[in-house]
């Protein structure tokens, strides 16, 4: 019964989620290629390529430093002005970036990508997720978000699988392509048939100069972002939630960021290697967020999935690091069904903690949170991986870089905290 509710629940939302499922899979689908592309251009004749490995982490470190200020200020805007523009907006920022990559893949324009796609990051990673989730906020109740969230997050597992089986039976050439026309489609999609949820209330318009003008929109997001502060901070829920958040995010982002390039200087993988396993991921997930996380949510709450989602992420980051055969990473990739339990179950979490006027707020400003251990990770994540990859690592142990990413994720901060929603005066609507 609770997966069928969850069925019912997302009729409303189909003119959301089709463009937002496309947009996953034309984003997916360039991931295992782009190792590919970017060690040949940079690194020619070589498995190993530390260049490759830096600018990664450059990009992740400068993404993480604009989105501490982008990713909230997008969230307030989402509630004052809409969350369509928006979602046009962050939707549109990735079509240049890989237009680069299909009409030339040299040293240059693999710079060049880099260049646009980290500011494509700033303005749509993260944001595009958060900013759906208020969507849903807005046009669904309190006691069936939890399973719509799983729903809405098995559709990105899915579109993810569908993505990295596309790039498994694609020719390299036609990729990047096919991604560049799907991402159009989705911004265009969402143009004639989206319907805004936020009422805006028109502004009088005032006469006054430029400088006033510019003086009064800064006085106005200063406002709103110390808002959204002030709902987290004070908010026990809010506040443990960004805490675990933070820590999980600055192991899993670091671990991600060197993940596919360890994996090809240690075990040789490539393009079809990389679409199984994050197929592998992908199947599992679908499974885990559409079918038990509706089943298991009524029974024993978001709070202990989450906790369950966070043990499993740090046995997965330990069989990676530890990796002592080409099957391991197969393995260690099964316990991706039960921690991409994490970010429903957090998603639902913040929900219930907010009011409806401060969904967008409160889900960016903990998002917010996030990219400054995206800003962090990478600082350590990248020479650590490149010194233990090369012939000058005080030890023999490839992964270890990984398996120190994998102390700083949180184990049981924050299972505790209270829904306090109601107590809250800061949570209510002004």
């Amino acid at each position: 019964m609770a997966w069928w509710s969850g069925v019912r629940e997302l009729r409303p939302l189909l003119h959301l989620l089709l463009p937002l499922s496309i947009h996953w899979v034309a984003e997916e689908m360039t991931v295992s290629v782009l190792v590919d592309v970017t060690t040949s251009a940079l690194c020619p004749h070589q498995t190993t390529c530390s260049k490759a490995i830096y600018i990664n982490g450059l990009q992740q470190t400068v993404v993480g430093i604009f989105k501490m200020v982008v990713l909230p200020l997008l969230g307030q805007l989402s509630d004052e002005h809409g969350r369509k523009p928006l979602l046009l907006i962050t939707m549109s920022t990735t079509i240049i970036p890989f237009a680069l990559l299909a009409w030339n893949q040299s040293e240059g324009f693999v710079y060049a990508y880099y260049v646009l796609r980290t500011i494509s990051f700033i303005i749509s990673q993260g944001s595009i997720f958060c900013i759906s989730v208020a969507y849903v906020a807005d046009v669904i109740s309190e006691s069936k978000r939890a399973a719509v969230f799983g729903w809405i997050t098995g559709l990105f597992s899915a579109s993810h699988v569908l993505g990295n089986f596309l790039a498994r039976f694609l020719p390299q050439n036609y990729i990047f392509v096919v991604s560049i026309a799907l991402l159009i489609f989705c911004p265009v999609y969402m143009q004639f048939f989206l319907v805004e949820t936020v009422k805006v209330t028109p502004k009088k318009n005032h006469e006054s100069g430029c400088c006033m003008k510019v003086v009064d929109v800064l006085n106005q997001r200063y406002k709103s972002m110390r808002k959204a502060a002030e709902i987290v901070i004070f908010s026990p829920t809010l506040r443990g939630m960004a805490i675990v958040s933070f820590f999980y995010e600055l192991g899993m982002s670091g671990i991600s960021s060197v993940l596919l390039y360890y994996l090809k200087a240690v075990f040789g993988f490539n393009k079809n290697q990389f679409s199984e396993l994050l197929m592998m991921v992908g199947i599992g997930s679908i499974f885990s967020q559409m079918l038990v996380l509706p089943i298991l949510n009524p029974m024993v709450g978001e709070k202990v999935i989450l906790c369950s989602a966070l043990l499993a992420s740090i046995a997965y980051a330990w069989l990676y690091g530890l990796a002592w055969a080409p099957w391991v990473p197969y393995l260690s990739a099964s316990f991706g069904v039960i921690y991409i339990l994490v970010k429903p179950s957090t998603y639902a979490i913040i929900s219930k903690a907010s009011s409806s006027a401060n969904q967008g707020k409160a889900q960016t400003f903990i998002a917010g949170t996030q990219s400054i251990s995206d800003l962090l990770s990478p600082i350590a994540m990248s020479p650590l991986t490149s010194w233990f990859l090369s012939t000058n690592a005080p030890f023999d142990c490839k992964g270890f870089s990984i398996l120190c990413a994998s102390i700083c994720m949180p184990d049981d901060h924050g299972c505790s905290s209270e829904d306090d929603t109601e107590s809250n005066p800061l949570l209510s609507n002004e």
